[in-house]
């Protein structure tokens, strides 16, 4: 099997993408997290002491996006064209649905800063009401769609 970051002696590097064609690409990436009553009624109460947790989630998610390859050792520092972050909630359920969409004109793919851009989000809401309880839970954070690229669209 032949490993695409690594070289012949072994050592890792990043994927040469100079020789590929740039293409309109788009990820969607989304993610859930799980809140106490207190902590759902705080958020849409506007009542967290740290502020706008759904406002400052998104901003955090949205940077996070940029930030990606300063996370992921083999990803490609991307012009992002446009990167944005929503939230569906599931009051009944307390649950936050995270949602974010990335775009690029490039040689790689932003599926990696979608996801990246979820869990930022996902991670701000716990770091903005764990004050309030510790017992959140983040899951299924996984990629919705992509689309462009050699490999073509994927949809989960």
């Amino acid at each position: 099997m032949d490993f695409t970051h690594f070289d012949e002696q072994g050592n890792a590097v990043m994927v040469d993408v100079s020789g590929k064609e740039e293409t309109h690409r788009v990820a969607v990436a989304e993610g859930t997290i799980e809140v106490s009553r207190e902590v759902m009624d705080a958020i849409l109460g506007r009542k967290v002491k740290k502020g706008d947790v759904l406002t400052v989630a998104q901003v955090a998610g949205i940077a996070a996006t940029k930030r990606t390859p300063d996370l992921i050792p083999m990803c490609h520092p991307l012009f992002l064209t446009n990167a944005a972050v929503s939230f569906d909630i599931d009051e009944d359920a307390c649950e936050i649905r995270a949602v974010c969409r990335v775009v690029t004109e490039g040689k790689t793919g932003v599926e990696m800063e979608a996801l990246t851009g979820v869990s930022g989000a996902l991670l701000t809401i716990y770091d903005m009401c764990k004050a309030i309880d510790k017992r959140m839970v983040i899951r299924g954070i996984h990629l919705v769609s992509k689309s462009g690229g050699k490999s073509g669209d994927f949809s989960f």
